[in-house]
């Protein structure tokens, strides 16, 4: 259950990725769409120039089959084309330096009229077959055709050299070889005869098959000899005895015809016999011990008998101990006697093999240099057939056609010159893309920047000519604006954050014409008419335009109110919005960045927070001015702006490192000017929402 979760954001993030470059392509295509016309332009414009530049030129036709018979020797050997790049091959032939020149000398001393010129060859292959057609391009008509028709005849003479060169170069080869073979035969053949001399190969063959059967019979023995050894020296006497007359009662029992000893059954029976009667004596003896006494004349005759029987007993077990000593040593001897009449029978036998196996290897070589020597000789005859036949492989179907002027195809070439044109247009626009850091898009800003996206501010034309757009009213008839700033508003009031809310604020951007103001004044009229009571300071001393969006005096401000020539409360003034005071920026100062530094100003933020619920700072840009840096730590907040297609990517990152090096409490992000006809814009694709409502 847990791996699901854990790949959906995956899954997700890399969804949103795809999406974000879909839409930066898409808006980079709708920006720069002039790119392709131009790119394309050019190129038409390229090609159309070497076409009206390019000289008369003429054409002439020609095709060639070629019948693909593969000739091939027994061997391998003569004269082959390798199918599977036949057609590449002659291709490459065709258009090789020395079918050209012969052509071009061809044409020289046939025809010397003609004045030579330069001449195309272009060669290719009609689909699923092995015709080519040869296209010769010249700017003499005449000169052409000669020309095209001495390449098809020179090539044919070509093929035909190569081949006769070929086969008659195999056959002094294959001749050399037969030579040698000859010779090798010869040699082989002389072995042969010198072994059969001197070696009885019939003897031989016999004797070692008789050797074989004999060793196997003799390694059969000495198994045999070797266990009874092992069981002689394992088992006592008694176990050997028993083990020796079951051996003695089976039919075979008698005369041992390898060993030429007697078995030792008369000993068996003598000491088992001996060995029953004991034990009836010494049962009777208990028997009746239990009704005599011990001096009985039958006790004392039973007692007697026991022990002339316990002697008679003792003296067959040492003879059978001696006797199953001497079959043991008996058995060692003929052990060692089979196994030096084994080796010897393995040397006799060893070399016996070498001696046939020699004779084997002979008789081999002999074979094979043979089987080698008639393949050869049919080759041989095979290839000096061919020679007389000389079949073609190649022919000529049609015979080059008389030259035309070869204009091309105008619109062809055009066509592919704009398809030229239209890659490298996709190509300015890549590089113009990588150069080019400005975000255009909502995606864009969230491929720059870490930090959170607080609103977006959509472009609204002007109506009231170089003043610029008029601020937000209570019924403003602009609603995706309005809307865009109460979205604004909302990711203030609601933003995740930890202990204090911030209600002294600062808007800030990087560089002039972001939009800042307008955002600032629009902010400010916005949680004014949610009932907070908030006081908008134009704190951009240098060219602050606050009181102007109010219609307001700039003088006295707040320049005046650091520099204790008036108090806040006689500065700030009521605008038309309810719940909304305006502290304009004063007379213009030269050191606002000092001024920021004083205790006055941390003095009049404490008194300003402690009488209305919000005080928002409009300041100067960050890279324009270092007021922001000075008065930026003394607020609890600062809202960066971005304007969409105008703020480079890196200036505006340079602007915020500057203010966290500050430590400044940035809380996010707002982007200005969006294009609400994008897809990641909203507001504006549900107008008609908005249709019900009154118009003040």
């Amino acid at each position: 259950m847990n791996e699901p979760e854990a790949s959906a954001p995956s899954r997700s993030g890399q969804s949103a990725r795809f999406h974000n470059h879909l839409h930066r392509y898409r808006n980079l295509l709708r920006k720069r769409w002039w790119v392709f016309p131009i790119t394309m332009a050019l190129a038409m414009g390229i090609q159309g120039f070497r076409l009206w530049t390019a000289p008369s030129a003429f054409a002439s036709l020609g095709r060639m089959i070629m019948n693909i018979k593969i000739t091939t020797t027994t061997t391998g050997a003569g004269f082959s084309e390798e199918f599977s790049n036949f057609l590449g091959t002659q291709t490459a032939l065709m258009k090789s330096a020395r079918v050209l020149d012969r052509a071009q000398e061809r044409v020289r001393t046939a025809q010397p009229n003609l004045a030579p010129v330069r001449v195309d060859l272009q060669i290719s292959v009609s689909p699923k077959t092995t015709i080519f057609n040869l296209q010769a391009i010249g700017a003499e008509p005449e000169y052409t055709r000669a020309y095209l028709e001495a390449c098809m005849e020179e090539y044919i003479n070509l093929k035909t050299e190569m081949r006769t060169s070929t086969s008659e170069s195999t056959v002094a080869r294959i001749t050399e070889q037969l030579i040698a073979l000859d010779r090798d035969l010869k040699r082989y053949e002389d072995e042969e005869l010198a072994f059969k001399t001197n070696n009885n190969v019939v003897f031989i063959t016999e004797q070692v098959t008789s050797i074989a059967t004999y060793l196997v019979q003799k390694n059969r023995l000495l198994d045999s000899y070797r266990n009874e050894s092992q069981l002689l020296s394992m088992l006592t006497l008694e176990q050997n005895l028993e083990r020796q007359q079951n051996k003695d009662s089976l039919p075979t029992a008698g005369t041992d015809r390898e060993s030429g000893n007697t078995p030792i059954n008369v000993l068996n029976s003598d000491y088992l016999r001996a060995k029953q009667d004991l034990q009836l004596r010494r049962a009777e003896l208990q028997e009746w011990s239990d009704t005599l006494r011990p001096k009985h004349p039958r006790i004392i005759a039973l007692t007697e008998d026991i022990a002339r029987r316990e002697n008679l007993l003792r003296i067959f077990r040492d003879q059978g101990k001696e006797q199953l000593a001497s079959r043991s040593d008996g058995l060692s001897l003929m052990i060692t006697n089979l196994l030096r009449e084994i080796k010897e029978l393995d040397v006799r036998s060893l070399d016996l093999s070498t001696k046939l196996s020699q004779y084997d290897r002979i008789r081999a070589n002999k074979q094979s240099v043979q089987i080698l020597r008639d393949n050869l000789q049919r080759a041989i005859q095979s290839l000096g057939v061919e020679k007389d036949i000389n079949p073609e492989t190649v022919t000529t179907l049609e015979h080059a056609s008389p030259a035309w002027p070869a204009s091309g195809s105008i619109v062809k070439t055009l066509i592919v010159a704009a398809v030229l044109g239209l890659l490298a247009g996709g190509l300015v626009l890549g590089v113009m893309d990588r150069l080019d850091d400005r975000p255009s898009s909502f995606a864009d800003l969230q491929d720059l920047f870490d930090e959170p996206v607080m609103g977006q501010i959509p472009l609204e034309s002007s109506l009231r000519g170089k003043d610029g757009v008029s601020v937000l009213q209570a019924n403003d008839s602009r609603h995706g604006f309005l809307e865009a700033y109460r979205n604004l508003r909302s990711s203030l009031l609601y933003m995740a954050t930890q202990g204090k809310r911030p209600r002294v604020l600062l808007v800030t951007s990087a560089i002039p014409g972001d939009g800042k103001s307008m955002t600032t004044a629009n902010l400010a009229i916005t949680m004014a008419l949610s009932g907070s009571r908030v006081l908008l300071v134009d704190a951009d001393l240098r060219k602050g335009v606050l009181h102007r969006r109010f219609e307001l005096e700039a003088t006295p401000g707040l320049n005046e109110v650091l520099k204790r020539e008036t108090t806040w409360n006689q500065a700030v003034r009521p605008t038309s919005t309810p719940n909304l005071s305006l502290l304009a920026h004063g007379n213009t100062a030269h050191n606002p960045g000092e001024m920021f530094l004083s205790t006055a100003t941390l003095d009049l933020i404490k008194e300003l927070a402690a009488q209305f619920d919000y005080v928002i700072f409009d300041s100067a840009p960050v890279m324009a001015a270092d007021d922001v840096a000075s008065l930026s730590p003394h607020v609890e907040g600062v809202i960066f702006v971005i304007r969409a297609n105008q703020t480079p990517g890196r200036v505006a990152r340079a602007a915020l490192d500057l203010l966290y090096q500050r430590e400044v409490n940035v809380l996010g992000l707002v982007f200005n000017g969006v294009r609400t006809d994008g897809s990641e814009y909203y507001y504006y694709r549900y107008k008609d929402y908005y249709a019900g409502q009154k118009k003040s």
